[in-house]
């Protein structure tokens, strides 16, 4: 398959092109790394104080601009704006806490006989982080963050259809004083300019966010170099709502429909107690019918497109209009819509209750007691997040002890907090990004002794 050098940006809500710019080659990418491991050799030895406070002003300089990427994020990904200004925010924040890291990114002092020992913390040199397009900005900075505190450069490849926003966080740095090719965007195909990020032996790390089955490749590619990698794939995450639950606040149809369901944390299968299924089916009825789908840049919307024809396919597939479900609406003519759905009719083995949709789609399923729920959360190859809605302590404590994922709510449908650390179990991935963790993620531990004993003669 050939690769144009150019990439079009559509508007999920409309179609229209957005823009068209040129995308990166293998020859950009390695001209790229040798810009970033110039820049980074001079960043690495700078004071910690001196890359906290240019990451401080950094963060300051996108809040400045959180309206104009929010924007920006609306028309590339049809994200909801309200959404979007969080998003934008989100990276803000995120940069304001890798700062607070740079100098408290500490080595240890272990006892030894005969002399001193010390561990170093040091930078790993040019990081490539891989972004996907169903949350462009947030996750992008998950690793371009700590990374860069942590005293690396950092090589951003954003998804084809979201580079924009990507662009203007670099254009921001620039403006915030970073130094030149210490934070660059590849705009690009992913065989092509994401293979070559990944396959260069200048490159000292991988972060990767998407698929499952592109992830493995990416870990395939690393491990032939033995280059560390970072990996946040797949989900199919659990809602369990046992019957003593609030079930207004359990069945929140947002839980799997926020973002248009193109999150990985989506509680797509909500496993409900028998006692209350049939309540439950009823609540998730009326409330699909309430949701209202629509232009992402109106504040009264609460649910936008997704994000192209290519995932509206997909997601039609998995989830056909003659499967037994429960629907709300969506507008007909441009855009890629796809209604709320609940399929009702499914079995737990069923390719719509156990692989990623990565629409707004979810699947209700009955379970007798606490064996059988956590039998059913953990029938899956994914393990990523999960929400446990139940008003016993103890049953909540055994139960999030035995379902194998990452990170689980009690009583909350919460994921993603960046002072703590995300990541995913089985097929969702390897490793943990944010948190107070991070920056180390981005270091090499160097062990140095040094002896008391005077030099030998």
């Amino acid at each position: 398959m050939s690769y144009e050098h150019e990439l079009t940006v559509l508007n999920p809500a409309t179609e229209e092109v957005v823009a068209t710019l040129p995308a990166a080659t293998a020859a950009d990418v390695d001209a790229a790394v040798a810009r970033a491991a110039k820049a980074q050799e001079a960043w690495a030895q700078a004071a910690p104080a001196d890359r906290a406070r240019l990451l401080r002003r950094f963060a300051d300089v996108v809040d400045r601009h959180v309206e104009e990427l929010a924007l920006l994020e609306v028309r590339e990904a049809g994200h909801l704006l309200g959404n979007a200004r969080w998003e934008a925010g989100n990276v803000r924040d995120l940069l304001a806490y890798a700062a607070g890291g740079v100098e408290r990114l500490n080595g240890r002092q272990i006892p030894v006989a005969g002399g001193l020992d010390i561990t170093l913390l040091e930078p790993l040199g040019v990081v490539g982080v891989i972004a996907p397009w169903n949350f462009p900005m947030p996750i992008a900075a998950w690793g371009t963050a700590p990374a860069l505190a942590a005293g690396n450069a950092v090589l951003l490849k954003p998804a084809e259809t979201t580079p924009l926003t990507a662009l203007r966080l670099a254009e921001l740095a620039l403006e915030a004083g970073l130094p030149e090719g210490l934070f660059q965007v590849l705009p690009g195909h992913g065989p092509v300019a994401g293979t070559a990020l990944v396959e260069h032996p200048g490159v000292a790390k991988i972060v990767f966010t998407g698929s499952t089955r592109t992830g493995r490749d990416v870990m395939e590619r690393c491990a032939r170099q033995v280059k560390p990698v970072t990996l946040e794939l797949g989900g199919k995450s659990p809602n369990i709502v046992f019957a003593d639950a609030d079930l207004a606040k359990a069945l929140d149809p947002f839980s799997f429909l926020d973002n248009s369901g193109q999150d990985c944390c989506a509680r797509t299968r909500i496993l409900v107690q028998e006692s209350v299924h049939e309540e439950a089916r009823a609540f998730l009825a009326d409330a699909l019918s309430a949701v209202v789908v629509g232009d992402p840049a109106d504040e009264k919307t609460q649910m936008g497109p997704l994000i192209s024809r290519q995932q509206r396919d997909r997601v039609r597939q998995l989830a056909p209009a003659d499967a037994p479900g429960l629907r709300g609406g969506a507008p007909d003519g441009p855009g890629f819509w796809f209604a709320p759905t609940v399929l009702t009719g499914e079995a737990p083995d069923s390719a719509a209750a156990r692989e990623e949709i990565f629409g707004p789609v979810a699947v209700l399923l009955p379970f007798t007691d606490e064996a059988d729920a956590i039998r059913l959360a953990n029938d899956t190859p994914y393990g990523l997040s999960g929400s446990l809605w139940t008003r016993d302590l103890g049953r909540a404590l055994r139960v999030s002890r035995a379902v194998k994922a990452g990170n689980l709510s009690v009583n909350s449908h919460s994921s993603v907090r960046y002072w703590t650390p995300f990541g995913g179990y089985k097929q969702s991935g390897l490793g943990r990004e944010l948190g107070p963790d991070a920056l180390t993620a981005f270091t090499e531990t160097k062990n140095v002794f040094i002896s008391t004993e005077g030099p030998t003669q």
